[in-house]
């Protein structure tokens, strides 16, 4: 059986933030918010310089973790991360895909320590929802009921 906290707000449409089944988290994507309002806006490369694609990453990463301490419910907590994946809205030329998506890395590994490694895919992408730069989903372990 399939559980999400039933009480928490669906970013749009028919999503949840999360599901938890079998001991898995999935973290709907989070993209960089600031205050409700995405936060850098474009292609990177094009648009967004490096540096501000990073702190859109670190900004997403925090989402994610905020979405799962706010809705781990019923005895359940976050054993570590296992997978991260990072879609990078991008120029043609841009390339370092990976350099904006390791700024979302680090948020976990600093927030979590060996519990934040994780397996990681970094993918370009010609546009995001609501024009936002980058975007990071999760999957986590979790523990109990």
């Amino acid at each position: 059986m399939t559980t999400a906290n039933k009480t928490a707000s669906a970013p749009s449409g028919y999503v949840t933030p999360l599901v938890v089944h079998e001991g898995f988290a999935y973290v709907s994507g989070q993209l960089p918010r600031k205050d409700g309002q995405i936060a850098y806006h474009g292609k990177v490369g094009a648009d967004v310089d490096l540096d501000s694609a990073r702190e859109a990453a670190r900004l997403c990463a925090q989402a994610c973790l905020n979405v799962l301490n706010r809705e781990l419910t019923e005895g359940r907590r976050l054993q570590r991360i296992l997978k991260i994946t990072g879609f990078v809205a991008s120029g043609p030329d841009f390339t370092a895909h990976g350099r904006v998506i390791d700024a979302a890395s680090e948020v976990f590994i600093e927030s979590l320590g060996q519990a934040g490694r994780h397996a990681r895919s970094a993918i370009g992408v010609a546009q995001l929802p609501h024009g936002a730069c980058v975007e990071i989903e999760v999957v986590a372990a979790v523990t109990g009921p």
